[in-house]
């Protein structure tokens, strides 16, 4: 164990001597934002160090990302095709007219097919600012995905995201990681990502652009970051950086902050009625819980789904 942390050191030391200067990608991504998370690469894995808030953010997202890709599963094929062993889904509240008994059996009928189905399918996810891969790893660990791709600008992010990976074997072939702006990805996605990167650019609106053209039909947009607000500067900026120490100095700048609101109506404006809205919760950090969910998603931090009509 001490060897290979000797070893990645060396890589990320060579990384900070050999670089060529950062070109800033046309989403606004700004030299100082990488330097600040190449400085916090070498404790990314620790749970208890510099991104442990985020490791523990990691746990409340795979759960809405699971959730929302559980609930956007079609059970029934088109009417012509389905057949009597399909799914019957009332267009009504059924529990509330069914004796509970067969309310309850419906539901876990629902829930067995979706699983079911679930299993079957092989997603291809491509994870923006993946940073040392969080997330990147626990989505390829899931069995519906097929391939994780997540991109940085940060190069020491990628040396620590790739090291990491190869230490599990499940992970072999499953994620790849690149040093790369989302502009320069090619290719088609099923899930696109862009947890906590937002706040860190200076045009979210270039990222939603391109997000949404890497996405397939049918495909979703995971997103979460932060409101711009008041609670936003004393949650995130005063207590967690200055008082508590939770998060590293100098993470978060309010002026950065995205509100929810803005994000809805970027695609009202663009896309017209090409966008669904699948759900918009707000999230919170409560020490003796964890991060959990609320319904003020414009106050705050928040995450969202979106899905490609």
């Amino acid at each position: 164990m001490l060897q290979r942390t000797q070893f990645l050191k060396r890589i990320l030391t060579l990384n900070r001597l050999n670089r060529i200067q950062l070109r800033c990608s046309s989403t606004g991504t700004t030299s100082d934002e990488v330097s600040h998370f190449e400085s916090l690469a070498s404790t990314w894995w620790d749970v208890n160090g510099s991104q442990a808030i985020l490791h523990r953010m990691n746990l409340a997202r795979l759960d809405f990302v699971q959730r929302i890709i559980r609930n956007s599963i079609a059970l029934n094929e088109e009417p012509t095709k389905a057949s009597q062993d399909d799914v019957y889904i009332p267009g009504y509240n059924y529990k509330a007219f069914f004796p509970k008994e067969v309310s309850n059996a419906v539901s876990q009928d629902i829930r067995m097919t979706a699983s079911s189905k679930l299993q079957k399918m092989k997603l291809n996810v491509l994870d923006v600012g993946c940073g040392g891969g969080i997330l990147s790893e626990s989505m390829g660990r899931l069995p519906f995905i097929k391939h994780v791709t997540g991109i940085d600008l940060a190069p020491d992010c990628i040396t620590v995201a790739k090291s990491h990976a190869r230490s599990d074997p499940l992970l072999q072939g499953k994620v790849s990681y690149h040093v790369k702006s989302l502009e320069n990805v090619k290719g088609k996605f099923d899930i696109v990502t862009c947890f906590e990167m937002l706040e860190h650019v200076d045009h979210p609106e270039a990222i939603l652009n391109h997000a949404w053209k890497r996405l397939n039909k049918e495909g979703i947009l995971f997103i979460s970051t932060i409101n711009k607000d008041l609670v936003s500067w004393f949650t995130t900026i005063f207590v967690a950086e200055n008082i508590l120490g939770i998060v590293p100095r100098g993470t978060h700048h309010l002026s950065k902050y995205v509100n929810s609101k803005d994000i809805v109506q970027w695609f009202q404006k663009n896309e017209g009625s090409k966008y669904e809205l699948l759900d918009l919760k707000g999230t919170m950090f409560i020490p003796i819980k964890g991060w959990v969910e609320h319904d003020c998603p414009n106050v705050g931090n928040y995450i969202m789904a979106i899905r490609k009509e």
